[in-house]
Protein backbone atom coordinates (compact mmCIF):
# COMPACT_ATOMS: atom_id res chain seq x y z
CA UNK A 1 0.00 0.00 0.00
CA UNK A 2 2.79 2.56 1.53
CA UNK A 3 4.81 1.56 -2.20
CA UNK A 4 1.79 2.00 -4.41
CA UNK A 5 1.21 5.84 -2.47
CA UNK A 6 4.60 6.41 -3.48
CA UNK A 7 4.67 5.51 -7.17
CA UNK A 8 1.25 7.61 -7.53
CA UNK A 9 3.09 10.45 -5.87
CA UNK A 10 5.70 10.44 -8.58
CA UNK A 11 3.60 9.73 -11.19
CA UNK A 12 1.53 12.88 -10.49
CA UNK A 13 5.14 14.98 -9.92
CA UNK A 14 6.10 14.07 -13.01
CA UNK A 15 2.74 14.60 -15.01
CA UNK A 16 3.19 18.37 -13.15
CA UNK A 17 6.49 18.65 -14.98
CA UNK A 18 8.74 18.57 -11.84
CA UNK A 19 9.80 16.03 -9.61
CA UNK A 20 11.82 13.93 -11.24
CA UNK A 21 13.75 13.72 -15.00
CA UNK A 22 13.46 10.99 -17.55
CA UNK A 23 17.37 9.99 -16.79
CA UNK A 24 16.51 9.95 -13.25
CA UNK A 25 13.55 7.78 -13.82
CA UNK A 26 15.73 5.93 -15.90
CA UNK A 27 18.12 4.77 -12.86
CA UNK A 28 15.44 4.81 -10.68
CA UNK A 29 15.28 1.21 -10.34
CA UNK A 30 17.58 -2.28 -10.58
CA UNK A 31 18.83 -0.83 -13.76
CA UNK A 32 19.64 1.86 -15.90
CA UNK A 33 18.19 2.48 -19.39
CA UNK A 34 19.84 2.61 -22.43
CA UNK A 35 18.14 3.61 -25.85
CA UNK A 36 18.96 2.31 -29.35
CA UNK A 37 18.09 4.50 -32.33
CA UNK A 38 19.17 2.73 -35.55
CA UNK A 39 17.82 1.51 -38.87
CA UNK A 40 17.53 -2.65 -38.24
CA UNK A 41 15.70 -2.27 -42.04
CA UNK A 42 15.53 0.07 -44.93
CA UNK A 43 17.82 1.40 -46.89
CA UNK A 44 20.44 1.95 -44.04
CA UNK A 45 19.89 -1.31 -42.55
CA UNK A 46 23.35 -2.22 -44.08
CA UNK A 47 25.33 0.47 -42.03
CA UNK A 48 23.26 0.82 -39.32
CA UNK A 49 22.59 -2.42 -37.98
CA UNK A 50 25.97 -3.04 -36.76
CA UNK A 51 26.13 -0.25 -35.09
CA UNK A 52 23.27 -1.92 -32.83
CA UNK A 53 25.71 -4.77 -31.96
CA UNK A 54 28.34 -2.14 -31.21
CA UNK A 55 26.21 -0.61 -28.28
CA UNK A 56 25.38 -4.13 -27.48
CA UNK A 57 28.60 -5.35 -26.70
CA UNK A 58 29.88 -2.50 -25.20
CA UNK A 59 26.74 -2.34 -23.15
CA UNK A 60 28.13 -6.52 -22.21
CA UNK A 61 31.24 -5.06 -21.21
CA UNK A 62 30.06 -2.59 -18.95
CA UNK A 63 27.98 -5.19 -17.47
CA UNK A 64 30.77 -7.35 -16.97
CA UNK A 65 32.35 -5.05 -14.81
CA UNK A 66 29.88 -4.13 -12.91
CA UNK A 67 27.98 -1.45 -14.83
CA UNK A 68 27.43 1.65 -13.80
CA UNK A 69 26.86 3.12 -10.37
CA UNK A 70 26.73 -0.27 -9.29
CA UNK A 71 23.64 -0.71 -11.84
CA UNK A 72 22.95 -2.77 -14.87
CA UNK A 73 22.72 -1.49 -18.41
CA UNK A 74 19.35 -2.22 -19.95
CA UNK A 75 19.42 -1.67 -23.48
CA UNK A 76 15.97 -0.64 -25.04
CA UNK A 77 15.89 -1.34 -29.03
CA UNK A 78 14.02 0.18 -31.20
CA UNK A 79 13.79 -0.07 -35.10
CA UNK A 80 12.71 3.59 -36.99
CA UNK A 81 13.15 1.60 -40.18
CA UNK A 82 15.07 4.20 -42.21
CA UNK A 83 11.77 5.89 -42.37
CA UNK A 84 13.31 9.74 -40.98
CA UNK A 85 9.94 10.59 -39.29
CA UNK A 86 9.77 7.66 -37.57
CA UNK A 87 13.15 8.78 -35.92
CA UNK A 88 11.54 11.69 -33.75
CA UNK A 89 8.40 9.14 -33.22
CA UNK A 90 10.84 6.78 -31.81
CA UNK A 91 13.10 9.25 -30.01
CA UNK A 92 9.67 10.34 -28.08
CA UNK A 93 8.82 7.19 -27.05
CA UNK A 94 12.83 6.29 -25.49
CA UNK A 95 12.43 9.32 -23.07
CA UNK A 96 9.23 9.39 -22.86
CA UNK A 97 7.50 6.28 -22.22
CA UNK A 98 10.99 4.07 -21.77
CA UNK A 99 12.62 6.77 -19.94
CA UNK A 100 16.01 6.17 -20.84
CA UNK A 101 18.76 8.28 -19.37
CA UNK A 102 20.66 8.40 -22.89
CA UNK A 103 20.10 7.09 -26.63
CA UNK A 104 22.69 5.98 -29.10
CA UNK A 105 21.91 6.36 -32.75
CA UNK A 106 21.29 7.99 -36.21
CA UNK A 107 23.35 7.46 -39.10
CA UNK A 108 21.90 10.05 -41.31
CA UNK A 109 21.78 14.05 -41.05
CA UNK A 110 17.93 13.89 -41.92
CA UNK A 111 17.67 10.89 -39.26
CA UNK A 112 19.29 13.10 -36.56
CA UNK A 113 17.58 16.75 -37.45
CA UNK A 114 14.57 14.72 -37.38
CA UNK A 115 15.38 13.69 -33.38
CA UNK A 116 16.96 17.13 -32.50
CA UNK A 117 13.83 18.87 -31.79
CA UNK A 118 12.62 15.83 -29.52
CA UNK A 119 16.49 15.36 -27.45
CA UNK A 120 16.07 19.28 -26.78
CA UNK A 121 12.47 19.73 -26.08
CA UNK A 122 12.57 16.47 -23.49
CA UNK A 123 15.91 17.43 -22.51
CA UNK A 124 17.03 13.71 -23.69
CA UNK A 125 20.68 13.09 -24.59
CA UNK A 126 22.19 11.89 -28.00
CA UNK A 127 24.95 10.47 -28.68
CA UNK A 128 25.54 10.54 -32.68
CA UNK A 129 28.27 8.51 -34.32
CA UNK A 130 28.68 8.83 -37.93
CA UNK A 131 30.64 12.12 -39.95
CA UNK A 132 28.87 14.62 -40.44
CA UNK A 133 28.41 18.10 -42.36
CA UNK A 134 28.75 20.48 -39.51
CA UNK A 135 26.51 23.27 -39.05
CA UNK A 136 25.02 22.22 -35.77
CA UNK A 137 25.82 22.68 -32.29
CA UNK A 138 23.24 21.28 -29.68
CA UNK A 139 23.31 21.23 -25.69
CA UNK A 140 21.69 18.15 -26.14
CA UNK A 141 23.70 16.05 -28.55
CA UNK A 142 27.24 14.51 -28.45
CA UNK A 143 29.13 13.96 -31.77
CA UNK A 144 31.11 11.71 -32.50
CA UNK A 145 31.75 11.18 -35.67
CA UNK A 146 33.84 13.42 -37.86
CA UNK A 147 33.09 17.10 -38.65
CA UNK A 148 34.08 18.75 -42.05
CA UNK A 149 37.68 19.57 -41.33
CA UNK A 150 38.46 16.07 -39.93
CA UNK A 151 37.42 14.51 -43.42
CA UNK A 152 36.10 16.15 -46.41
CA UNK A 153 38.58 18.88 -46.30
CA UNK A 154 41.62 16.45 -45.68
CA UNK A 155 40.67 14.01 -48.07
CA UNK A 156 40.35 16.96 -50.95
CA UNK A 157 43.52 18.45 -49.99
CA UNK A 158 45.14 15.00 -50.22
CA UNK A 159 44.02 14.39 -54.02
CA UNK A 160 45.00 17.94 -54.89
CA UNK A 161 48.31 17.05 -53.28
CA UNK A 162 51.18 15.27 -55.86
CA UNK A 163 51.04 12.31 -54.40
CA UNK A 164 47.15 11.89 -54.19
CA UNK A 165 46.91 12.32 -58.13
CA UNK A 166 47.22 16.06 -58.47
CA UNK A 167 43.32 16.31 -59.52
CA UNK A 168 42.55 19.63 -60.77
CA UNK A 169 38.11 18.64 -61.91
CA UNK A 170 35.58 17.91 -59.32
CA UNK A 171 32.65 15.01 -59.58
CA UNK A 172 31.04 15.78 -55.84
CA UNK A 173 28.54 12.91 -56.28
CA UNK A 174 26.15 12.13 -53.22
CA UNK A 175 22.53 11.07 -51.95
CA UNK A 176 20.17 14.01 -52.24
CA UNK A 177 19.85 14.98 -48.61
CA UNK A 178 21.40 17.69 -46.14
CA UNK A 179 24.89 16.02 -45.35
CA UNK A 180 25.93 15.12 -48.89
CA UNK A 181 24.10 18.93 -50.28
CA UNK A 182 26.35 20.51 -47.26
CA UNK A 183 28.83 18.84 -47.25
CA UNK A 184 29.11 19.78 -51.37
CA UNK A 185 28.55 23.18 -50.04
CA UNK A 186 31.37 24.14 -48.10
CA UNK A 187 33.55 22.27 -50.25
CA UNK A 188 32.38 23.65 -53.32
CA UNK A 189 33.78 27.46 -51.13
CA UNK A 190 36.69 25.47 -50.19
CA UNK A 191 37.81 24.39 -53.86
CA UNK A 192 37.42 27.76 -55.01
CA UNK A 193 39.50 29.05 -52.25
CA UNK A 194 42.12 26.80 -54.05
CA UNK A 195 41.70 28.46 -57.41
CA UNK A 196 38.92 25.92 -59.09
CA UNK A 197 36.46 27.37 -61.36
CA UNK A 198 32.92 26.37 -61.27
CA UNK A 199 32.79 24.86 -64.50
CA UNK A 200 35.60 22.14 -63.03
CA UNK A 201 33.06 21.14 -60.64
CA UNK A 202 30.33 18.95 -61.54
CA UNK A 203 27.45 18.15 -58.65
CA UNK A 204 25.27 15.33 -58.99
CA UNK A 205 22.79 13.61 -56.63
CA UNK A 206 20.58 10.84 -56.62
CA UNK A 207 18.12 9.22 -54.15
CA UNK A 208 18.50 7.14 -51.21
CA UNK A 209 18.00 3.09 -52.56
CA UNK A 210 18.90 4.25 -56.02
CA UNK A 211 20.42 1.67 -58.19
CA UNK A 212 20.84 2.43 -61.71
CA UNK A 213 24.38 4.45 -61.76
CA UNK A 214 24.99 3.29 -65.78
CA UNK A 215 24.19 6.81 -66.75
CA UNK A 216 25.86 8.75 -64.02
CA UNK A 217 29.42 6.31 -63.84
CA UNK A 218 29.23 7.15 -68.09
CA UNK A 219 29.15 11.13 -67.48
CA UNK A 220 31.83 11.04 -64.78
CA UNK A 221 33.86 9.27 -67.46
CA UNK A 222 33.10 11.68 -70.19
CA UNK A 223 33.82 14.67 -67.88
CA UNK A 224 36.90 13.11 -67.01
CA UNK A 225 38.32 14.03 -70.30
CA UNK A 226 38.46 17.34 -69.72
CA UNK A 227 41.50 16.46 -67.26
CA UNK A 228 42.85 15.15 -64.44
CA UNK A 229 39.51 14.47 -61.96
CA UNK A 230 38.60 13.04 -58.59
CA UNK A 231 35.09 11.88 -57.40
CA UNK A 232 33.76 12.77 -54.06
CA UNK A 233 31.17 10.34 -52.75
CA UNK A 234 28.67 11.23 -50.59
CA UNK A 235 26.73 8.50 -51.34
CA UNK A 236 25.21 6.82 -48.45
CA UNK A 237 23.34 3.43 -47.65
CA UNK A 238 22.89 0.31 -49.77
CA UNK A 239 23.25 2.43 -52.81
CA UNK A 240 27.06 2.18 -52.76
CA UNK A 241 26.43 -1.33 -53.64
CA UNK A 242 25.56 -0.37 -57.60
CA UNK A 243 27.79 2.39 -57.63
CA UNK A 244 31.04 0.47 -56.90
CA UNK A 245 29.97 -2.30 -59.13
CA UNK A 246 29.09 -0.23 -62.35
CA UNK A 247 32.55 1.68 -61.78
CA UNK A 248 33.85 -1.89 -62.15
CA UNK A 249 32.13 -2.53 -64.97
CA UNK A 250 32.95 0.74 -66.52
CA UNK A 251 36.31 0.18 -66.21
CA UNK A 252 36.86 3.65 -64.67
CA UNK A 253 39.97 2.79 -62.39
CA UNK A 254 41.52 4.58 -59.29
CA UNK A 255 44.93 5.25 -61.27
CA UNK A 256 42.83 7.34 -63.83
CA UNK A 257 39.67 8.85 -61.64
CA UNK A 258 40.13 8.12 -57.86
CA UNK A 259 36.84 8.19 -55.82
CA UNK A 260 37.38 9.26 -52.08
CA UNK A 261 34.05 7.91 -50.38
CA UNK A 262 33.29 9.76 -46.84
CA UNK A 263 30.42 6.82 -45.99
CA UNK A 264 31.97 3.77 -47.53
CA UNK A 265 34.08 1.51 -45.01
CA UNK A 266 34.81 -2.18 -43.95
CA UNK A 267 31.04 -3.13 -43.89
CA UNK A 268 29.60 -1.71 -47.07
CA UNK A 269 32.54 -3.15 -49.31
CA UNK A 270 31.27 -6.52 -48.35
CA UNK A 271 28.81 -7.47 -50.71
CA UNK A 272 31.42 -6.05 -53.39
CA UNK A 273 33.72 -7.61 -55.44
CA UNK A 274 36.64 -5.20 -55.01
CA UNK A 275 39.18 -6.28 -57.05
CA UNK A 276 38.50 -4.05 -59.87
CA UNK A 277 38.15 -1.03 -57.19
CA UNK A 278 41.67 -0.98 -56.23
CA UNK A 279 43.11 2.03 -55.30
CA UNK A 280 39.73 3.86 -55.38
CA UNK A 281 39.91 6.00 -51.51
CA UNK A 282 37.99 6.49 -48.32
CA UNK A 283 38.59 8.90 -45.56
CA UNK A 284 37.89 8.16 -42.04
CA UNK A 285 39.00 8.51 -38.47
CA UNK A 286 39.55 4.98 -38.01
CA UNK A 287 40.23 1.29 -40.28
CA UNK A 288 39.82 -1.67 -39.20
CA UNK A 289 43.66 -2.31 -40.80
CA UNK A 290 45.17 0.07 -38.17
CA UNK A 291 48.00 -1.96 -36.50
CA UNK A 292 48.07 -1.14 -32.64
CA UNK A 293 47.32 -2.97 -29.15
CA UNK A 294 44.30 -1.14 -28.45
CA UNK A 295 43.03 -1.95 -32.04
CA UNK A 296 44.00 -5.05 -32.01
CA UNK A 297 41.96 -5.74 -28.83
CA UNK A 298 38.99 -4.20 -30.29
CA UNK A 299 38.78 -6.09 -33.15
CA UNK A 300 39.11 -9.65 -30.82
CA UNK A 301 36.22 -8.81 -28.37
CA UNK A 302 33.83 -8.01 -31.60
CA UNK A 303 35.01 -11.09 -33.41
CA UNK A 304 34.47 -13.45 -30.12
CA UNK A 305 31.13 -10.87 -29.39
CA UNK A 306 30.08 -11.76 -32.92
CA UNK A 307 30.55 -15.16 -33.03
CA UNK A 308 28.69 -15.92 -29.78
CA UNK A 309 25.84 -14.09 -30.83
CA UNK A 310 25.76 -15.25 -34.23
CA UNK A 311 25.38 -12.12 -35.75
CA UNK A 312 24.82 -12.35 -39.61
CA UNK A 313 28.10 -11.47 -41.88
CA UNK A 314 30.12 -11.30 -38.66
CA UNK A 315 30.02 -14.14 -37.04
CA UNK A 316 32.85 -15.95 -39.57
CA UNK A 317 34.33 -12.73 -41.23
CA UNK A 318 34.13 -10.09 -38.20
CA UNK A 319 34.74 -6.63 -39.64
CA UNK A 320 35.08 -3.41 -37.73
CA UNK A 321 34.45 0.66 -39.65
CA UNK A 322 34.68 3.89 -38.28
CA UNK A 323 31.15 4.36 -36.74
CA UNK A 324 31.44 1.43 -34.74
CA UNK A 325 34.83 2.67 -33.36
CA UNK A 326 33.02 6.04 -32.44
CA UNK A 327 29.97 4.31 -31.25
CA UNK A 328 32.31 2.42 -28.71
CA UNK A 329 34.00 5.57 -27.46
CA UNK A 330 30.67 7.14 -27.14
CA UNK A 331 29.31 4.41 -24.87
CA UNK A 332 32.59 4.50 -23.03
CA UNK A 333 32.63 8.39 -22.55
CA UNK A 334 29.37 8.35 -21.24
CA UNK A 335 29.55 5.61 -18.95
CA UNK A 336 32.43 7.65 -17.79
CA UNK A 337 31.02 10.92 -17.50
CA UNK A 338 28.13 9.19 -15.42
CA UNK A 339 30.54 7.68 -12.96
CA UNK A 340 32.44 11.38 -12.43
CA UNK A 341 28.88 13.41 -12.57
CA UNK A 342 27.25 10.27 -9.51
CA UNK A 343 24.06 10.58 -11.86
CA UNK A 344 22.19 10.25 -15.06
CA UNK A 345 20.94 13.47 -14.64
CA UNK A 346 21.11 14.94 -18.45
CA UNK A 347 22.59 18.30 -17.44
CA UNK A 348 25.07 16.70 -14.56
CA UNK A 349 26.68 14.30 -17.60
CA UNK A 350 26.98 16.88 -20.40
CA UNK A 351 28.71 18.91 -17.45
CA UNK A 352 30.85 15.89 -17.13
CA UNK A 353 31.43 15.02 -20.31
CA UNK A 354 33.65 17.92 -21.13
CA UNK A 355 37.47 17.00 -21.56
CA UNK A 356 36.63 13.06 -21.08
CA UNK A 357 39.20 11.25 -22.78
CA UNK A 358 39.95 7.26 -23.80
CA UNK A 359 42.12 5.21 -25.76
CA UNK A 360 40.71 4.72 -28.83
CA UNK A 361 41.17 1.87 -31.19
CA UNK A 362 42.47 4.03 -33.37
CA UNK A 363 46.08 4.44 -31.35
CA UNK A 364 44.67 7.83 -30.23
CA UNK A 365 43.54 8.90 -26.94
CA UNK A 366 40.12 10.62 -28.25
CA UNK A 367 39.26 13.76 -26.40
CA UNK A 368 35.91 15.49 -26.30
CA UNK A 369 36.17 18.66 -26.47
CA UNK A 370 35.75 21.08 -23.13
CA UNK A 371 33.38 23.08 -24.66
CA UNK A 372 31.87 21.80 -28.31
CA UNK A 373 30.93 18.76 -28.08
CA UNK A 374 32.77 17.27 -30.40
CA UNK A 375 35.96 14.88 -30.38
CA UNK A 376 39.48 15.76 -31.51
CA UNK A 377 39.88 13.02 -34.19
CA UNK A 378 42.78 11.96 -36.41
CA UNK A 379 42.32 11.66 -39.98
CA UNK A 380 43.32 8.45 -41.91
CA UNK A 381 42.74 8.43 -45.75
CA UNK A 382 43.17 4.60 -47.12
CA UNK A 383 43.23 3.09 -50.52
CA UNK A 384 40.81 -0.22 -51.13
CA UNK A 385 42.41 -3.59 -50.93
CA UNK A 386 41.79 -6.20 -53.13
CA UNK A 387 40.11 -8.16 -49.81
CA UNK A 388 37.95 -5.23 -49.23
CA UNK A 389 40.54 -3.80 -46.15
CA UNK A 390 42.18 -0.37 -46.42
CA UNK A 391 45.99 0.07 -46.90
CA UNK A 392 46.37 3.89 -44.61
CA UNK A 393 48.05 5.88 -47.30
CA UNK A 394 48.03 9.14 -45.29
CA UNK A 395 47.37 10.50 -42.03
CA UNK A 396 46.91 13.61 -40.02
CA UNK A 397 50.55 13.90 -37.42
CA UNK A 398 47.38 13.92 -34.85
CA UNK A 399 44.59 14.66 -33.36
CA UNK A 400 42.81 17.36 -34.81
CA UNK A 401 39.94 19.40 -33.55
CA UNK A 402 36.53 20.09 -34.55
CA UNK A 403 35.33 23.01 -36.53
CA UNK A 404 31.68 22.78 -35.98
CA UNK A 405 31.23 25.30 -38.51
CA UNK A 406 33.14 25.92 -41.13
CA UNK A 407 35.28 28.95 -42.02
CA UNK A 408 34.03 28.54 -45.59
CA UNK A 409 30.56 29.73 -45.35
CA UNK A 410 29.53 33.19 -45.04
CA UNK A 411 29.23 34.03 -41.28
CA UNK A 412 29.93 31.12 -39.05
CA UNK A 413 33.24 33.13 -37.92
CA UNK A 414 30.30 35.14 -36.24
CA UNK A 415 29.06 31.83 -34.53
CA UNK A 416 30.35 30.42 -30.74
CA UNK A 417 32.14 27.11 -30.69
CA UNK A 418 29.67 25.74 -27.92
CA UNK A 419 26.24 25.06 -27.54
CA UNK A 420 23.65 28.07 -26.25
CA UNK A 421 22.63 26.89 -22.58
CA UNK A 422 19.09 26.17 -22.59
Amino acid sequence: MHRRVQLKLITASIALGFGLTGAAVAQSGGTIKVGILHSLSGTMAISETVLKDTVLMAIDEINANGGVLGKKLEPVIVDPASNWPLFAEKTKQLLGQDKVAVIFGCWTSVSRKSVLPVVEEMNGLLFYPVQYEGEELSKNVFYTGAAPNQQAIPAVDYLMSKEGGGAKRWVLLGTDYVYPRTTNKILRAYLKTKGVKDADIDEKYTPFGHSDYQTIVADVKKFSAGGKTAVVSTINGDSNVPFYKELGNAGLKAKDVPVVAFSVGEEELRGVDTKPLVGHLAAWNYFQSIKNPANDEFIKKWAAYAKAKGIAGHKDKALTNDPMEATYIGINMWKQAVEKAKSTDTDKVIAAMAGQTFKAPSGITSKMDEKNHHLHKSVFIGEIKADGQFNVVWKTPGPVKAKPWSPYIEGNDKKPDEPAKK
